[in-house]
């Protein structure tokens, strides 16, 4: 129907029905709550009087009707008391912005009536929406309106014709057309007489003349198939006896007349076109659905929102969870609200921002001894106990179903808590790995290794010779080179390749220690239980806590298909604690699974427990009204509003912004690596690089042996250019001598005993032929 169309922005759901308490005031009211119903809407107050009444009467009516919820009237009443309604409504101040009337076809028909309009009769209807029929323009209507204009100015009548004076004339056409029909078709009209009737004593009725017409049905049926174009239009009649494609005027009153603004149809809907264009399309595809602007009471454009705060001195009341846990949320208090905690503050705060006063009263539901089931309490608002409830309520889809949910004011979604070992992380992380004492011996290897590839490979190896400053460089870049394998020197000794390929060995291990330990204590949480997900929740027979009356045990239960005597219901934050460290084999919990925002404030607490996994389930905090309540999509606005201007961080802040435990120094050195870990590869590396300089110097010692033995006194030795070498170096008898003996490129060296023995053998050869 047009109404509700009308209604859809805002979204209007309940509108107060004034009517005259008759059969045609009954059966109007009765059919639109038919249609209001099959939309959503309905009638949320009917205010009935009796027929005549009089303006007392009427004026108390209007008073009740005042202190309701709903600002918008639908008045189907008479033409005789309709006027004295607005009238008394105007005195009332009912006809001001923010209301919004509506009439039936009997205002128009009055107005249409009345001829000219009359002032004093329009300044009682201004703003309002009236309904006429709709009768399309014609040359028929236009000749006959001239004609009877026409009469009336040469009579002394007043009146002007109405819609029903214009149906009332293609009613008589429609009678005379079907007699004709009739008689056409050699039909006899044949009468009787009435026993029933006689006349009385002295009566003057002549109520025995009166005939009963015994061919009624066959004219019923002939005015069944009446098909033609009257002054109202199209004149045919559907299967179920009603005009087809009947349609109303929808008009405006403003100023001194009335503008229509709209067409209703059945067939085409709400629309700015008139119905005889749209019904020769197909339906609902043209239909533009709109009016154009109204002037709305107290000539303002803007739609009214259509409901006020009943002014019937009854407070909201507010249900409101009394907890014994998570007291930040919302808890009991000596306050003038009795209760405080986030979740009051945000819907205090939204209140305030309302543009009318809406008084609060705060009911608290629970024993106060273990937390109350929000099940219950939404319950309570769709059975019309409660008229909202306020609390960390979560938006389900079970509850949607019964009542009316705010945006949310909080986000919100069920994790799983369960024991971990977890230490924070700082700037110097990156040392945390390795104890002091690692750390230490780590790097007296590093440079120990490389000294000793240095000596091993310094007389044989270019890469590892020059000046003193280059080899300390080389020294030094080597050592630490190693660390990534990314050493640019060869090795070419055999000892030096086989120190190299252990000390490597040793690199790689403690590299790869070192990267597990350092992604461990910055990212991986050591899980303390089984439980590493919801996979491994779901498939295991561990059991598990849970708040009690959160709707997370309905959730496990019919939606995970957790069994419920893995169940374990939990009050408070100690609990949750105590449960967690017994562990599922001394009577706790492997795991616990509630909303994020109590997890939160549990692991600000309790630092050995942490989430694991992702966040399986997405929804938010909302505030929950009965089933169309305005105040829902009003204080939707207002908390928005709340978001965008900062306030509601702000009281987050306030209320759940807490500081994080420090996590223990114990934690800390669980999982760093002390040398105790490593003693065996270093005292491997260590005797590997010992014996390979055992070796090396025993291979020193009998080299210098080999050639010292060659060296003759006064005899020069020869170096590998075959120039002679001093005499000094022929008899190393001094440290000194030795390390510079050592320092000698081996090759020189060899060279140097082969020159001499060459030169020995020659010398003998020579003696012994003089």
């Amino acid at each position: 129907m047009w109404l509700l169309s009308l209604a859809r922005n805002p979204p209007w759901r309940e509108i107060t029905a004034i009517f005259v308490d008759d059969d045609y005031g009954r059966g109007g009211i009765s059919a639109l709550g038919d249609a209001l119903a099959e939309k959503r809407a309905k009638i949320s107050y009917k205010a009935a009087f009796p027929p005549n009444a009089d303006a007392d009467a009427i004026n108390d009516l209007l008073l009740q009707v005042n202190l309701m919820e709903s600002r918008i009237y639908v008045v189907h009443v008479n033409p005789d008391s309709g006027l004295t309604i607005f009238s008394q409504a105007k005195r009332l101040r009912m006809m001001e912005a923010g209301y919004v009337w509506m009439a039936t076809d009997w205002l128009a028909s009055v107005l249409d009536s009345s001829g000219l309009a009359d002032p004093n009769t329009m300044s009682l209807i201004q703003g309002s929406i009236v309904l006429r029929h709709h009768i399309p323009d014609s040359n028929l209507k236009t000749k006959f309106l001239s004609r009877w204009n026409d009469k009336i100015g040469n009579s002394s009548a007043s009146s002007s014709l109405n819609s029903y004076g214009l149906y009332a004339y293609d009613s008589v056409w429609v009678v005379a057309r079907a007699v004709d029909q009739l008689l056409n078709k050699g039909q006899e009209f044949n009468f009787s007489s009435d026993p029933r009737l006689h006349d009385t004593n002295e009566s003057t009725l002549h109520l025995a003349s009166l005939k009963i017409f015994n061919d009624g049905q066959n004219l019923l049926n002939q005015l069944l198939l009446t098909n033609f174009t009257g002054i109202t239009g199209q004149v045919q009649f559907d299967s179920d006896r009603n005009l087809i494609h009947p349609a109303y005027d929808i008009l405006n009153i403003g100023g001194t007349g009335s503008q229509v603004i709209g067409y209703w149809s059945n067939y085409s809907g709400l629309s700015v076109v008139p119905p005889e264009i749209l019904s020769e399309k197909p339906p609902n595809t043209t239909s533009s659905q709109q009016l154009y602007s109204v002037i709305w009471p107290g000539e303002t454009p803007t739609k009214p929102r259509g409901w006020v705060f009943p002014n019937n001195g009854k407070a909201l009341r507010i249900g409101v969870p009394n907890k014994v846990s998570f007291n930040e949320f919302v808890s009991k208090s000596s306050g003038p609200d009795n209760v405080t905690g986030y979740c009051i503050d945000v819907f205090n705060a939204a209140i305030k921002l309302l543009p009318y006063p809406v008084p609060c009263s705060f009911i608290l539901i629970g024993n106060g001894k273990e937390n109350p089931n929000n099940d219950d309490i939404i319950s309570m608002v769709a059975q019309n106990e409660l008229d909202a409830a306020v609390g960390d309520i979560a938006i389900a889809r079970n509850r949607t179903k019964i009542v009316d949910f705010t945006q949310p004011y909080t986000e919100s979604g069920l994790v799983i808590v369960a024991p971990v070992k977890q230490s924070s992380s700082s700037a110097w992380a990156f040392l945390k790995p390795f104890t002091i004492q690692m750390w230490c011996v780590t790097g007296a290897f590093f440079i120990g290794v490389g000294v000793v590839v240095w000596i091993l490979e310094h007389r044989k190896n270019p890469e590892f010779r020059g000046s003193p400053r280059q080899q300390l460089v080389t020294l030094c870049w080597f050592s630490f080179s190693t660390m990534f394998s990314a050493q640019r020197e060869n090795t070419v000794s055999t000892l030096g390749r086989f120190v190299l390929i252990v000390w490597l060995f040793v690199v790689l291990i403690i590299n790869s220690s070192y990267t597990a330990s350092l992604t461990s204590i910055l990212t991986v949480q050591q899980l303390s239980s089984g439980i590493k997900g919801l996979d491994s929740l779901i498939s295991s027979s561990e059991p598990i806590g849970y708040q009690v009356g959160k709707f997370t045990r309905n959730y496990m239960i019919e939606e995970l298909n957790i069994a419920e005597s893995r169940l374990i219901p939990l009050n408070t934050i100690d609990e949750y604690a105590r449960a967690l460290e017994l562990g599922p084999k001394n009577g706790g919990v492997a795991a616990i699974v509630d909303e994020s925002p109590y997890v939160d404030i549990f692991l600000s607490v309790y630092c050995n427990f942490g989430i694991v996994g992702q966040e399986f389930t997405r929804e938010g905090w909302g505030f929950a009204f009965q089933k169309d309540s305005p105040l829902a999509v009003d204080l939707s606005t207002m908390i928005l509003t709340l978001s965008e201007n900062g306030e509601l961080q702000r009281i987050h802040d306030k209320w759940l912004v807490r500081k994080g435990c420090n996590s223990d120094n114990t934690d800390i050195e669980s999982n760093r690596l002390s040398l105790k870990s490593f003693w065996g590869l270093f005292l491997i590396c260590g005797l590997i690089c010992v014996l390979s300089l055992i070796i090396f110097f025993i291979r020193i010692c009998w080299q210098y042996s080999q050639y010292s033995s060659t060296a003759e006194p006064g005899n020069s030795a020869g170096t590998p250019n075959g120039e002679t070498l001093p005499r000094r170096m022929s008899n190393l008898k001094s440290f000194k001598d030795l390390i510079q003996f050592v320092d000698k490129k081996e090759e020189e060296v060899k060279k140097a005993i082969k020159s001499r023995l060459s030169d020995k053998e020659s010398q003998s050869s020579r003696v012994s032929i003089g």
